[in-house]
C-alpha cells in the first residue's frame, strides 16, 4: 500500500464527485491506531450514476476489476445479490499496473445506511487539498465483527479502547 497511490485514488474519486467512504485498515490509521494494510477499501454509494463515476475515476488511474465486471453490471443490484449468494463476493477488487502495490476493494453492498454514515464519517484533509471521509469507529467495528478475521479482532479491541478514550 503506497500513500501516493491512495492520494491519487482519493483525488480521482473526489474530482469525479464520487460519493464514497474509506473503510478497512486505512480507517484504523485515520483514527490514530496505525497498522499495515495492503489495500484501499472503499464503500461506494451504490447509485448507478455514482458507480459509473467511480469506475471511470478508477479507470483514469489504470484500475480495472480483477474479474470481468463492468460498471453497468456492478450497478445492477440483482447481479450483486447473485455474486454474494453464489460466489460469496464481499468486494470487487481493482488493480492497476501503475499502482501495483495498492489494490482497491469496493464493497458490493452498502454495509450501513450510506447517507447517515456519510454525515457522521470522520473528515480528514489529505495534503490540505481534498477532504477524505473515513467511516466512523462504530461503523467500522460493525464491519469488522461481520468479517470476523483474526486481524479484525485485534482492530476491534483497539477501536473500542479509542472510543472509550474519546468519551473520557
Amino acid at each position: 500500500m503506497k500513500l501516493s497511490s491512495f492520494e491519487a485514488i482519493a483525488t480521482a474519486l473526489s474530482d469525479a464527485q464520487v460519493r464514497y467512504l474509506v473503510a478497512g485498515g486505512l480507517v484504523v490509521g485515520a483514527h490514530e491506531y496505525l497498522r499495515f494494510t495492503k489495500d484501499a477499501d472503499q464503500v461506494v454509494q451504490l447509485d448507478p450514476e455514482n458507480i459509473q463515476r467511480a469506475f471511470a475515476a478508477l479507470g483514469s488511474l489504470g484500475y480495472q476489476p480483477t474479474v470481468p465486471v463492468n460498471a453497468h453490471q456492478f450497478a445492477d443490484p440483482k447481479m450483486r445479490e447473485r455474486w454474494i449468494r453464489d460466489q460469496g463476493m464481499m468486494v470487487l477488487q481493482f488493480c492497476s499496473d501503475g499502482h501495483r502495490e495498492t489494490p482497491v476493494d469496493v464493497f458490493v453492498t452498502e454495509p450501513f445506511d450510506f447517507d447517515e454514515e456519510y454525515q457522521r464519517a470522520l473528515l480528514k484533509p489529505l495534503r490540505e487539498v481534498i477532504d477524505v471521509r473515513f467511516v466512523s469507529i462504530p461503523a467500522l467495528i460493525r464491519m469488522k465483527e461481520i468479517a470476523d478475521r483474526p486481524q479484525d479482532h485485534i482492530d476491534i479491541e483497539k477501536l473500542r479502547k479509542r472510543l472509550q478514550d474519546d468519551v473520557k
